[in-house]
């Protein structure tokens, strides 16, 4: 169950990057960083430790850079970040 829910966040997180219209360069560094996260998660790579801890920071980071100005993004991504604790993330 856990497993599908993610899947189908990730997919509404996807659908939301594509709707960031402004992009300075800080912004596209974070997008082109989780759009290959979201790409690595739908195929399930299996991740280390380190690479876990990497992905829940570059969230964390996408969280506060996208909270201002697009807040449905940050929420979005908040809903990501809790369902892979609850997966063990």
């Amino acid at each position: 169950m856990e497993q599908q829910q993610l899947r189908e966040l990730l997919e509404t997180l996807h659908k939301e990057l594509e709707q960031v219209n402004t992009v300075d360069e800080k912004t596209g560094e974070i997008l082109t960083s989780l759009r290959g996260d979201i790409a690595k998660l739908v195929n399930e790579e299996a991740q280390d430790e380190a690479g876990q801890e990497n992905l829940v920071g570059r969230l964390n980071e996408a969280i506060d850079h996208f909270e201002e100005g697009h807040p449905r993004l940050s929420i979005t991504i908040q809903h990501v970040l809790d369902s892979l604790a609850k997966m063990g993330f």
